[in-house]
């Protein structure tokens, strides 16, 4: 399992622009991967910075390159 900051480096190295970890959490969560909850979440039913629907692709991309989906 990658880690966040792998992830982030990973998507800057092939499509340069910087996700952030709030994107890769909720793209995480679309592709059915099951989270922690985070302790600095305040809303459990609801996403403060949801990622841009032209983000998400090249999220799932690094999720498929570290074999996460």
């Amino acid at each position: 399992m990658a880690t966040y900051k792998q992830i982030q480096r990973w998507v800057k190295e092939n499509y340069e622009f910087t996700v952030k970890t709030c994107w890769i959490a909720h793209v995480k969560e679309m592709c059915g991967i099951e989270l922690r909850k985070a302790p600095n979440r305040l809303n459990e039913n609801e996403r403060a910075n949801p990622c841009p629907s032209e983000k998400t692709e090249p999220i799932k991309q690094a999720l498929k390159h570290f074999g996460e989906i």
